[in-house]
């Protein structure tokens, strides 16, 4: 799949679990994560990606991405050459009116870190945004999955 994603992010700030229609565990590595393109490796569920991203927009709305499927089993092999600091995290899927935010509650060195995500049709796009999102971090480069690899949201 190739494509330009757009989309904002969001710190969670209270309960969003009881509207979630589905959950994955989701572990992830980095083969190469600097600011002008990342290559990610992840097992979501009993499935594997290949997943490469290109620089963000100056605003962090919007940037290049890649995603093959893999097998799992060739994921686990690429992910122990990935850089230190693999992210796990469980992702649950919460619809809200014509949106599906994703919702991930980080674990291990990134405990206590729970961001949402929409990806939406464009840049411009009106969004009214549910009652159990905080803070807007998009654009925000510590929330980015490759910076918290390298600089663990409990080190902060």
């Amino acid at each position: 799949m190739e494509y330009t994603e757009i989309e904002r992010k969001f710190l969670v700030k209270s309960e969003f679990r009881h509207l979630a229609t589905a959950e994955y565990k989701i572990c992830q590595g980095y083969l190469a994560a600097d600011p002008q393109r990342t290559v990610r490796v992840r097992i979501k569920g009993d499935k594997g990606y290949l997943t490469i991203k290109g620089a963000s927009t100056a605003d962090g709305l919007s940037r290049f991405e890649w995603e093959k499927e893999i097998a799992a089993n060739e994921a686990e092999m690429l992910l122990k050459l990935c850089l230190p600091g693999a992210i796990e995290k469980t992702r649950y899927i919460v619809p809200f009116g014509c949106l599906t935010f994703e919702v991930d509650e980080f674990f291990g060195e990134n405990a206590g870190l729970v961001m949402a995500e929409v990806e939406l049709e464009s840049a411009t796009q009106q969004v009214s945004l549910p009652e159990w999102l905080g803070q807007e971090v998009t654009g925000d480069k510590r929330y980015y999955n490759s910076y918290l690899s390298q600089r663990p949201f409990s080190k902060w």
